[in-house]
């Protein structure tokens, strides 16, 4: 048995004949897909597979921003200087990238800020507005932030600056008073509050621009998907069109970005979200991010190449140095708990997210990983939650704790004093454990079907593609199959990857598991294998083949392993598990196996993950007492056969007549002087003539004396079956042949007809992996 590392959720399950009968050019299983998105008309599937850009609401539609068009445009005629004030991650660069170029093209004096993060902090300051006072700009436009700048707004107006700000970020508990606030949640008219800071800047942009900016649509495409908003109604079309446009993009800066990312024929949304996104992220991690501005903004193809592979060096600083904070943050973690607060002075606050981030893929907890400065008495830095904790809502039970604080349900970003982290720590912790079960802390998977191996087709995957592009409340499908794999084996040059083959009549699936090459010592042969994951096609040298790309997977069965005569057995990969050793007396084992022999008292015994069976018994019914009362999930059968009775002739009863009448002639046979006699008339073994006469010793049909062997005159009628010796040795011979000498399957039904209970134990089975 193998426990899922994930929480599997399973769709509800769709009558396909309850909805989209007139669509019978796409099949069953698409049909299926859409009615569990909530679209049951034929006109909603044709404008969810067929997105259009009239689909789109108008910009009008958002709370003043008549107000904030007029404003602008009176700032422009009035020759003022406007100042363009973004956030350091990819939806605030491209926030500010759409803003600027919209000003440009209606001839404003403008210019862009993007605060440091490590000296300035998240969002407008004090300090940038001052500066921009003396610098002559008399309004200022936020891009992907502002909604919580309560005092900043207040210090703009007493310098009789207009602020305009443009966000899309959670409204907390009072609103800035800027001159407009441009907010889809703000906006009770606005259909759709779900736009991406460079959403709400494209409205704007439409807006100021009196026309659709389609030049535009592929600055909304990486802010859109990189800040990991719904992609779901208007972020559906503004991405669908956003990444055609990055497919055919003129832009000097994204060529170039392409370029060092490899990138050729068709964006996809993962080309951004791994891709693009990562890497305009990581230079406002690392330093300014007017880096990533100047690159999507240039018109140079030299210095676009320039930036775009400083870009490049930055990210790969980015990698490493993320690596080692998880090392340290991992070391500090030495006990998890319901949420996960680690500090340390001297970490980069750019990365801390990241690194909240595998911390919570690693221990299925809430993250908060935080930099101390001493200089202040301060933590800063960032956190990720799983999807059963909303991190914001809980955050703000406890905002007085916090300095700053702002961010979504599933991420966040805080200042805070560094005497409060362990309050806010046992705060967290005291919500969390009323709120969840053990079983919501495990990561999440959504299944969106059960396929059998004959569904899975190149055609049927093109298909799916076209519920494309996947994201946030649009996920990309993960399906389940059920299947015996035909191969299994570990890839890569650390076998740190599982690849699996399945086959079917016709139909022939590879399996890939990225970074799961340990569940290799899991897999037994023939049996039934449950995986999850997306579908793709893995194309090479021109063929063409259907995947399944495993992102979790689960065995349902008890599992026999056949290391029968091997010097070595795997161990390691196990010891998460309870271990038990089952020896044929007690021997010196590694400290990890708790050893037991088959003479041990039963009540000892007690449930174990894995039986590893070093040693054969004498008999068969002494292991059957075992593995009923171990009840294992997982048997390694690891023993070996010396001096084998079963590949030693086995006398037939008329060897034991033929050995008996000769005895019975002679009155006396001397084995020291006739044995090599014996053995070449009859070619029996020394061994065969030895056993027999030990038989009729036994039985009291012969005497024995120095290896001369006299006959019984009055025997007692006895049959060769009440020989102790000859029945050890039947069942020596059953013994080996049923547990050495059987193929696999042979082993593996004798072993089920003792465990098969363990397939209803479903309550008993531990959270292995």
């Amino acid at each position: 048995m193998l426990q899922s590392k994930a929480k599997w959720n399973y769709s509800e399950p769709i009558d396909i004949t309850t909805g989209l009968d007139e669509l019978s050019e796409i099949s069953p299983i698409i049909k299926k897909m859409l009615l569990q998105r909530g679209i049951t008309t034929k006109e909603e599937a044709n404008q969810f597979l067929s997105p259009d850009l009239h689909q789109l609401h108008s910009p009008e539609q958002l709370s003043s921003i008549t107000k904030a068009t007029e404003r602008v445009h009176q700032a422009i005629s009035n020759k003022e200087k406007i100042l363009v004030f973004g956030d350091y991650d990819a939806d605030g660069v491209s926030s500010t990238t759409v803003m600027l170029k919209t000003l440009l093209e209606l001839g404003a004096d403008c210019d862009y800020y993007i605060p440091n993060r490590f000296s300035e902090g998240y969002g407008p300051n004090e300090e940038a507005f001052i500066e921009a006072y003396k610098s002559g700009f008399t309004l200022i436009i936020t891009v992907d932030t502002g909604i919580a700048a309560v005092h900043e707004a207040a210090v703009a107006k007493e310098l009789n600056i207009d602020l305009i700000i443009t966000d899309h970020h959670e409204v907390q508990d009072e609103l800035p008073d800027a001159f407009a606030i441009l907010h889809p949640k703000c906006s009770p008219e606005y259909p759709f509050k779900e736009l991406a800071g460079v959403g709400v800047a494209f409205k704007f942009a439409e807006a100021l621009l009196g026309y659709f900016p389609k030049h535009l649509l592929e600055f909304v495409a990486i802010g859109t998907i990189a800040d990991l908003v719904p992609l779901v109604d208007e972020n559906r079309v503004l991405t669908f069109y956003g990444l055609h446009a990055l497919t055919i993009s003129k832009n000097l800066g994204i060529k170039a970005l392409k370029n060092v990312c490899k990138m050729n024929g068709n964006i996809t949304e993962e080309d951004v979200g791994f891709s693009i996104g990562p890497r305009l992220n990581a230079v406002g991690r690392l330093q300014d991010a007017d880096l990533a501005v100047q690159l999507l903004m240039s018109d140079d193809l030299y210095e676009a190449t320039e930036l775009a592979e400083e870009i490049e060096a930055i990210n790969e600083q980015r990698k490493e140095i993320v690596n080692n904070i998880v090392k340290e943050a991992e070391q500090i973690v030495s006990e998890v708990e319901g949420v996960i607060v680690v500090a340390k002075e001297g970490w980069n606050e750019g990365v801390l997210g990241i690194v909240a981030s595998k911390l919570v893929r690693k221990y299925d907890r809430p993250a908060i990983v935080l930099t101390i400065k001493p200089e202040t008495g301060e933590a800063k830095g960032s956190a990720r939650s799983i999807p059963a904790f909303d991190l914001f809502q809980n955050c703000m039970k406890v905002r007085e704790l916090f300095t700053h604080f702002g961010g979504h349900a599933q991420a966040a970003g805080m200042t805070l004093p560094v005497e409060n982290i362990n309050c806010i720590n046992e705060k967290l912790n005291e919500f969390i454990y009323k709120e969840l079960s053990e079983d919501d802390f495990k990561q999440e998977i959504e299944i969106t079907d059960t396929l059998n191996l004959s569904d899975i087709s190149i055609e049927l995957i093109k298909e799916i593609s076209r519920l494309s592009p996947f994201g946030m409340k649009n996920p990309k499908p993960l399906f389940q199959i059920v299947e015996i794999p035909d191969n299994v084996r570990q890839i890569g040059s650390s076998k740190n990857h599982l690849k699996l083959q399945f086959k079917k009549e016709k139909t022939q699936v590879e399996g890939i598991g990225f970074g799961q090459g340990d569940l290799y010592h899991f897999i037994s042969p023939m049996t039934p294998l449950t995986v999850v994951g997306e579908l793709s096609i893995n194309e090479w040298n021109g063929m063409k083949k259907p995947q399944i790309m495993i992102r979790d997977m689960r065995i349902d069965s008890w599992q026999l392993f056949d290391n029968r005569g091997r010097r070595h057995t795997e161990v390691d990969p196990y010891l998460h598990l309870d271990l038990l050793a089952l020896t044929k007396e007690e021997k010196p084992l590694r400290s990890d196996l708790k050893q037991i022999t088959y003479d041990t008292d039963q009540q000892f015994i007690s449930k174990t993950d894995i039986l590893f069976i070093f040693d054969l018994p004498d008999k068969l019914e002494q292991l059957e007492e075992i593995i009923q009362r171990a009840k294992p999930k997982i048997i390694q059968a690891c023993y070996t056969v010396e001096d084998s009775a079963y590949l030693t002739s086995f006398p037939s009863r008329e060897n034991f007549v033929w050995f008996y009448a000769l005895i019975k002639k002679r009155k006396e046979l001397d084995l020291k002087r006739e044995l090599t006699a014996i053995m070449n008339a009859k070619g029996w073994s020394k061994e065969q003539i030895v056993f027999i006469s030990k038989v009729f010793f036994e039985l009291g049909f012969v005497k024995i004396d120095n290896g001369v062997i006299q006959i019984n005159p009055n025997p007692n009628k006895r049959d060769l079956s009440d020989s102790k010796l000859y029945q050890e040795r039947l069942n020596r011979i059953q013994m080996e042949k049923t547990l050495y000498y059987s193929n696999y399957e042979e082993l593996r039904n004798w072993f089920s007809s003792y465990i098969s209970d363990l397939q209803t134990a479903k309550e008993e089975i531990k959270e292995w992996i």
